[in-house]
Parts: structure tokens; sequence; C-alpha cells
């Protein structure tokens, strides 16, 4: 029940540990992804929204826009309660795949009409970034590459709107599509720097047998956001590197810090105030990469 979880959380938050990490240091620049708190957001939008913000997030990235709203909510009314607990509304995981007829014809005038609403309704909700959290396993180089002029397009209907249009990874991107090119470096090379940045997730990558410091270097200033992210609580794995992530970030040209928990040792809402708190204390984490 939220109001079981709500109670954890506040036990968590009055212990003493919790004063006294907010005491030793500045708040850092740090957003959450609220999909990380999906149940609560589901039981209790106004409660779960007023939980981050009482953690100390400065920012969000939702993960509940569907028909023109944000988790049920107007734009409008979304921003404002966002902003109501001391943050601000920083960026949308939003997708939409094309449909095999697109793929094989190439014409996705119909997805980028879906697209003319939502691009409203983010820029009304006061959104900086769009984010694609996904997409289907393409099983061509040809349908890799219809879908990269198909984020190309998508990247210019949003930048003509004032917003910017990224995609965010998973693991299977680091796989070779048809035995030639790594599908991740694929999509870079094949978006338009100006149109298309990449949010991305540091865990994935890892877990996709690959080094995001490599990345940085590698496609300098292509990754404008960044999830952070771990198997559970940030820290716990000892698999990530964050330190040697932290260290070589320049190259990236990483803006925003964005947490997000898929998985939980705690109450969701306990292991992303952890999450968070590790960011705090960790001296390799800058208090912002936006300035």
């Amino acid at each position: 029940m939220f109001v079981a979880a709500a109670v954890s959380l506040a036990a968590f938050i009055a212990n003493p540990m919790f004063a006294q990490s907010q005491a030793e240091g500045v708040k850092k620049d740090i957003a959450l992804q609220l999909y990380s708190l999906r149940d609560m957001f589901k039981k209790d939008y106004e409660a779960a929204m007023k939980v981050v913000g009482e953690m100390g997030y400065t920012a969000v990235e939702a993960a509940g826009y569907s028909d023109g709203k944000f988790y049920g909510q107007t734009p409008e009314k979304f921003k404002a309660d966002v902003e109501k607990y001391g943050m601000k509304v920083l960026s949308s995981h939003t997708s939409k795949a094309l449909s095999d007829k697109e793929l094989k014809t190439k014409d996705f005038s119909e997805s980028l009409k879906w697209w003319d609403e939502t691009i409203a309704a983010h820029k009304a909700a006061g959104m900086e970034y769009i984010v694609m959290p996904w997409m289907p396993t393409p099983k061509t180089v040809e349908d890799l590459d219809t879908y990269c002029k198909y984020y190309n397009a998508v990247g210019k209907k949003c930048k003509d709107a004032g917003l910017k249009f990224g995609y965010h990874n998973h693991a299977f991107e680091f796989q070779k599509i048809e035995g030639k090119e790594m599908m991740y470096d694929y999509l870079i090379k094949n978006t338009d720097p100006d149109l298309v940045f990449f949010e991305m997730d540091v865990y994935w990558v890892v877990r996709g047998q690959n080094s995001p410091v490599e990345y940085f270097k590698k496609y300098p200033n292509r990754f404008q956001m960044l999830h952070i992210k771990d198997h559970k609580e940030l820290g716990e794995s000892g698999m990530v590197g964050f330190d040697a992530i932290f260290k070589n970030i320049a190259p990236s040209g990483a803006k925003h810090l964005v947490v997000e928990v898929e998985r939980y040792d705690f109450p969701p809402e306990v292991s992303v105030k952890k999450s968070l708190d590790y960011l705090q204390k960790a001296p390799f984490v800058k208090e912002s990469y936006n300035k």
C-alpha cells in the first residue's frame, strides 16, 4: 500500500543519518526518472510527487505521457505540481515506434503527425527534452537506417518547437546488426548531432559489455544527458565504475544527470533516496554539469 510506503519513507527521513547527509554538502543538481516510483505514481500521484520533492531531487524526467497528458494530468498542472515541490520539469520518455508498413515504405508521415500533438503537450509542460526510451530491435541495417531518418525528422520538429530530442539506450544496441556494425554506433553516426542527442544509460552500456568512458571519447558532445543507474541502488553492485565515469565525463557533453532505479533491495522510495545520497556524498560528482 502507498500509505505503508509513505510511512517507511518518513521513518527513513527521520533517521539522524538522513539529516547528516543533507547537511554535509551542497544540494547537487540531480533529476529523477519517475519510473523509479512507478507504483507510487499509479496509486497516489500527488503524494508521490511530494515524496520526490522532499527527497531533494532538483528535477524530474517523466515516464507517464499519454494522449496529451502526463500521469493523467494536463501539461500545465503537471508542470505546476513539479514546481510546487521545489523541482523543475526537465524531460520525458515518450515513444512512438514505426509500423511495419512505415518501415517497408519508409514513409513515416503518420507517425510524425502523432508527434505534433506530443511535442505541443511537452512544450506546454515546460519540457526541455523529449527522449525516445527504446526502439524495437531492428532486423536489418535498412530498418535501422529508416529509424535514423525518422529520429532526424522528429528531432527537426522538436528543434523547431524549441525542444531537444534524444534516444535512450538499453543493452541490445551493443550487438552487431547483420554481422556488420554495432547498432549504437550506427545510430550515433547516422543521426544529425544538431537534431538528435543520446541519453546514455551507463548501466546498460556496461551490461552490453562496453565502456561509457570510451564512448564519451569516441563520440564527444553527443551525450547531453546521462542515466545514472546500477543493478539496484546506485553503487551497490560494484560493476558500473561510477568514479571512472564521472572523472572522465567532460568529453561526453553531459549537462544533466538522471537517476533511475528499476530494482530494489528496500522499499522503492528508500532505494531512490539512497541512490540520491550516494551521488550527494560522492566527491567525484560536481554540484552541476549545466553551468
